[in-house]
Formats: C-alpha cells, sequence, structure tokens
C-alpha cells in the first residue's frame, strides 16, 4: 500500500521539507515569505489528519503507513525548528529539547519493539498534545508578525514552542517511566 492516497499525503509532508526551507533563500520581501512559509506549513500539517482519516475511511491503512506518518510529522517539525533557529526566532536550547526527544523516544520505540514490549510506549494522550502545540508554535513563528492587527504571533510563538518544549520533556519522562519496567524484567 505504497502509493494510496493517505501514504501520497503522508509523503507530502516529507516533500514539503525543502520547499519550506526554499521559501528563505527567495529574493521576496521577508514578511512574504514569512507569510508563504506559514501557509505551507499549515497546509502540509494538516495532511497529518487527513492522510489518517483518509486511510480510516478508505480502509488503505498500512503498517508501511503507519511507520512513515510519525516519520513525516517529525522531520517536518525537526527541519521547520532548524530553520526557527537559523532565523534567531527559536531558541537552540528548545530545538535541541524536541530534536533529541524526538531522536531518544524513537530508539526506544524501536527497542522496545524488539524485546515485544511495544505496548508499554504507544502513543499516549500528552504525546499528542505535545505535537498539538508544536503545530501551532512553528506557523506563528514562522509568520512573525501582526495577526489580525493586534496578535504578535512573535511573541505567542515563543510562549508556545516553550511550552511545547515542556510537554516534550514531560512525555519523554512519561514513556521513559513506561518503558523501564519491561527494560528491568527482560534484562534480568
Amino acid at each position: 500500500m505504497f502509493f494510496t492516497l493517505p501514504t501520497l499525503l503522508t509523503w507530502t509532508r516529507i516533500i514539503a521539507i525543502p520547499l519550506i526551507v526554499g521559501v528563505f533563500y527567495l529574493p521576496l520581501p521577508e514578511a512574504t515569505r514569512n507569510l508563504v512559509a506559514t501557509v505551507m506549513f499549515i497546509l502540509f500539517a494538516a495532511t497529518d489528519w487527513a492522510d489518517g482519516y483518509l486511510a480510516r475511511k478508505l480502509n488503505q491503512t498500512s503498517a508501511f503507513g503507519a511507520f512513515l506518518d510519525p516519520v513525516a510529522d517529525k522531520f517536518l517539525v525537526c527541519a521547520s525548528l532548524l530553520v526557527l533557529v537559523h532565523l534567531q526566532r527559536a531558541d537552540v536550547f528548545v530545538a535541541l529539547i524536541i530534536i533529541g526527544r524526538e531522536i531518544a523516544i524513537s530508539a526506544l520505540r524501536e527497542w522496545m519493539a524488539q524485546i515485544g514490549a511495544s505496548k508499554s510506549v504507544a502513543v499516549h494522550m500528552l504525546g499528542k498534545i505535545k505535537t498539538t502545540v508544536q503545530m501551532v508554535a512553528i506557523p506563528f513563528l514562522l509568520f512573525d508578525g501582526r495577526l489580525l492587527g493586534f496578535i504578535d504571533t512573535g511573541v505567542w510563538g515563543v510562549w508556545l514552542i516553550w511550552l511545547a518544549a515542556i510537554l516534550t520533556a514531560w512525555s519523554m519522562v512519561y514513556y521513559l517511566q513506561r518503558a523501564i519496567p519491561e527494560i528491568r524484567s527482560r534484562v534480568r
């Protein structure tokens, strides 16, 4: 099920990365680059919801799609964070927390799957909330201007990305706490 509509939508999040990064190299006014990158991020991030919905609705779920979906999300978020650090709109410490957690939890999930304990680190609501806050913070920081004339997206984005970093650390602790008993029981 490599070329189903849901899987193709998932691939668009990966394809989006060079497009979003490339916007910031175009000879356009900064406000235009910010707006284009923001709209692109929002549209591509929305495919996360759409691919899952369509996979269930069209009965096109697959192991490959289940693997690729979170990978695409992580690529999109991590690449956007690196752009934001480069633009000095996000703190490098925030990026390290978020990217480091994604690497650590991905490795943990793979290891837990190898020892037959993947259910102990299955996706939890805390992880979904973390992802939602990240997906709201990033477009605010990409836009970096006034929305509706009075919402300073730069300020709100900074607060939200720090909240995302806190939720990211908290979710990592949660998953580690869930994994430790399984690890202890199998290492003995």
